[in-house]
């Protein structure tokens, strides 16, 4: 797949999606079309839930089975098989509802609140860090080593307890009452789970390790649903374009070329048919028919700023930069204050060696969204080709920080601290990552 990735500390997150695997690698796919997408759909979820719509992200994990966690205030994270398995608008909105409840209701604040209050990567580092160490005993975990499926500390400092998931239920049922959705949405989602109570752990999804369900859950569920179907209205909404664009993006760049061809017509609109056409084609190495795809569903759609980015996608990948640079420019004036899309821009102009140019734009990029990995990369880079060296430094520690690779980003940090101003901004960043990877090895002992 070819989103922009960001490769998260592994045990920690493993640690939220399952309580009985081995730790491994965890990825989360960033896309801003994709996350934009998500952000119409949850935002009438998150305002009746009283949290902020634009400081709540919603981010997927590229994982094939079924969970949604939160592990902080500020982010719901929805593993990518979930989404490719559900079928309206609603049952996601039931998911993030759910997941909305656990942080209004103080769920996650009592347990996770170093997390809760992270700004920078080298503070989620930290907590990603910590985090792991605490749930395994062991300081080893930060570098990604397994963890014990017995862990009895793991289950208590992740699982939701019988009561929170009743009372996340219910918030969450309200909160989409309250904003005009179908409620019905929930009870679809629990109906994927249904009998997975009885499978033995190792066969169970992760989402009921870690959300206990119960036939009392079920039945409130179907309650509250049945007192509410009445009100429910059948049109479609924005929401469900939405929904049905970032599921189409999703699939088109998961499944083979040849799959998503031969589902052009449960695409729900023109434009995602086009879209999700021009990467069957691009992954298909048909770049003509790919661009020729993506041209039709800007037209359609002319002021859209993430068909541009995609369009700079496929050329970019096909080493057409000079082309890639003029369409991120489009996606980037339509739409300047997306960090991602500013990521993409600076990624293109890097491959045709304007690297002035490019430094600014992903210097933009990493003021709105320090969590790109592949933004800091290719910012490190730009740092170096223009002679500052102590910047490369400084945002290379950032980068290995928000991987909990905090060893790795103690190195690069103090190497910017000889080389950057005492006392600058910069020079405080790399004094940040310093001190989080002090306080991970404290915890370590």
């Amino acid at each position: 797949m070819t989103f922009h990735r960001l490769l998260l500390q592994a045990s920690i997150l493993l640690l939220l999606c399952t309580l009985a695997l081995p730790a491994r690698a965890v990825t989360l796919l960033r896309d801003a079309d994709m996350e934009y997408a998500l952000a119409q759909v949850a935002s009438p979820i998150l305002r009746a839930a009283g949290l902020s719509a634009s400081g709540t992200k919603i981010l997927v994990v590229n994982d094939s089975s079924l969970n949604a966690f939160v592990i902080g205030n500020d982010a719901i994270y929805i593993h990518s098989g979930l989404i490719a398995r559900m079928d309206r608008a609603a049952m996601l909105q039931a998911v993030i509802a759910h997941e909305a409840a656990h942080i209004a209701n103080g769920h996650i604040t009592r347990r996770l609140t170093n997390l809760g209050a992270a700004r920078n990567a080298a503070t989620l580092g930290t907590a990603l860090a910590i985090l792991a160490g605490a749930a395994s005993g062991s300081g080893e975990a930060a570098a990604g080593l397994a963890i014990g499926a017995q862990s009895t500390a793991q289950r208590r400092f992740f699982a939701h307890t019988r009561a929170e998931e009743s009372s996340a239920d219910q918030s969450g049922l309200r909160y989409m009452r309250s904003a005009g959705v179908p409620v019905s949405g929930m009870l679809d989602v629990m109906q994927l789970f249904r009998g997975q109570e009885a499978l033995s752990v190792g066969r169970q999804d992760p989402y009921v390790r870690s959300h206990p369900l119960s036939r009392d859950r079920l039945r409130a569920i179907e309650a509250f649903a049945a007192a509410s179907a009445r009100a429910e209205t059948g049109g479609a909404t924005a929401a469900d374009y939405w929904f049905l664009r970032a599921k189409g993006k999703l699939t088109a760049f998961q499944r083979r070329g040849s799959w998503t061809l031969r589902r052009l017509n449960e695409s729900g609109a023109q434009d995602i048919a086009y879209m999700r056409e021009a990467i069957a084609r691009h992954r298909n190495s048909d770049t003509k028919r790919a661009v020729n795809a993506i041209n039709n569903a800007i037209a359609l759609r002319p002021q859209d700023p993430f068909y541009y980015d995609l369009k700079g996608q496929i050329l970019m990948e096909s080493r057409q930069f000079n082309a890639a640079v003029n369409a991120h420019a489009q996606a980037v004036r339509l739409r300047p204050r997306d960090g991602l899309l500013q990521a993409s821009y600076g990624r293109a102009l890097l491959a045709t060696d304007n690297t002035r140019a490019a430094l600014q734009a992903l210097e933009r990029a990493r003021r709105v969204d320090f969590r790109d990995g592949s933004m800091l990369r290719d910012l490190s880079v730009a740092y170096a080709r223009t002679g500052q060296r102590g910047m490369a430094s400084v945002v290379t520690a950032e980068r290995f920080a928000l991987r909990g690779r905090l060893e790795d980003a103690a190195i690069h940090a103090k190497r910017a601290t000889g080389l950057l101003p005492e006392g600058s901004g910069p020079w405080q960043r790399a004094q940040d990552v310093l001190l989080a990877s002090e306080r991970a090895a404290r915890k370590r002992r």
